[in-house]
């Protein structure tokens, strides 16, 4: 999965889109930093794995029924030869305790619940209103009745598969919330939601990884659903910060100034610099220096969406893959 995030990443490295906040355009970032946030969920969803692992290989066996066992067996021998990482250290812990079950179907939750987010965003992408994206015909269907659509049926799927991961959670947390110690008949229903829950996640992720491959990027609807150029508002905003005015007062300059253009249906880069100064003498010529280009560019931080520092996220990114880093 998160190869084929840095693949379709890389292909796509220098496409400009439209960051959104609550639904709405905001600023302009890399197409490749916002699918790389991908890559850090599902980074820390597999760390996640890694550390319930660590809770999980512990040996119950020598535990007996509840008390342990009578026999002098070496426990740790035992561990060693079947590979566990230790011995459980309480026989009725060991027998009643159900929680790596519980551990490992909360981390499924979350990577569900990451790849649902995807399939949201690329479900939006994929819908006539926005066009950014084509998904390979194998993994959309057509309409029963209606033949010009093109449904993305399998995202939809793996999105519906969230809720299925996040019931098997709720049910095993609920059968293990009033029991004594030592074991109930009742954990025998532990199992089914657990191995659903590795076939689910499994089966998930193995197809939308696929599916991502045969992604293709509409560049030209990309750059035209930033509507004229008032997703530069903020760098607006910014430029009179260097220029000396305190950002609040900024921000209330440009939000004018906003609502200005949009009456008059100008782009910032059309109004006239006199019209600039009917809110700002700070204004100057310069003012006409910021693109999309340069507001990309000028987030040139650690974790930010400049050229550079998404050059730097992929070659990260490379190498936590290959091990290396």
């Amino acid at each position: 999965m998160q190869s084929s995030l840095i693949e379709l990443a890389e292909a796509n490295r220098s496409v400009t889109m439209p960051g959104y906040t609550h639904l709405q355009q905001a600023q302009p970032v890399l197409l490749a930093h916002h699918l790389l946030a991908y890559f850090e969920m599902f980074q820390r969803d597999k760390e996640r794995l890694f550390d319930c692992l660590k809770r999980t290989e512990i040996l119950p066996l020598g535990s007996g029924a509840l008390a342990g066992v009578p026999y002098p067996i070496d426990r740790e021998f035992v561990a060693r030869e079947l590979e566990f990482s230790k011995v459980s250290t309480n026989s009725l812990d060991a027998v009643s305790d159900r929680d790596f079950i519980i551990e490992y179907e909360s981390c499924a939750a979350i990577t569900m619940m990451h790849l649902s987010r995807l399939a949201e965003e690329i479900i939006l992408w994929s819908s006539s209103e926005f066009s950014f994206i084509e998904i390979g015909e194998a993994y959309t269907t057509g309409s029963s009745i209606m033949p010009q659509k093109k449904n993305p049926d399998v995202i939809e799927l793996a999105r519906g598969k969230t809720g299925r991961v996040y019931g098997h959670l709720t049910a095993i947390l609920t059968t293990m919330k009033a029991l004594p110690l030592a074991y109930n008949r009742d954990m025998q229903e532990d199992k089914e939601g657990l191995f659903d829950t590795v076939d689910t996640v499994h089966s998930s992720l193995a197809i939308f990884s696929e599916m991502l491959k045969t992604i293709k990027i509409n560049v030209k609807h990309v750059r035209k659903a930033i509507k004229k150029d008032y997703i530069l508002a903020t760098d607006l905003a910014d430029y009179l910060v260097k220029k000396g005015l305190p950002f609040r007062e900024a921000h209330s300059v440009i939000s004018k100034l906003s609502r200005h253009a949009i009456n008059k249906n100008k782009s910032f880069h059309k109004l006239s610099l006199s019209e600039y100064h009917n809110f700002s003498p700070r204004f100057k010529e310069d003012v006409y220096d910021i693109t999309l280009s340069s507001s990309i560019a000028a987030r040139n931080v650690i974790g930010g969406t400049s050229p550079q520092q998404v050059e730097t996220s992929l070659t990260r990114a490379r190498e936590i893959l290959n091990g290396t880093n």
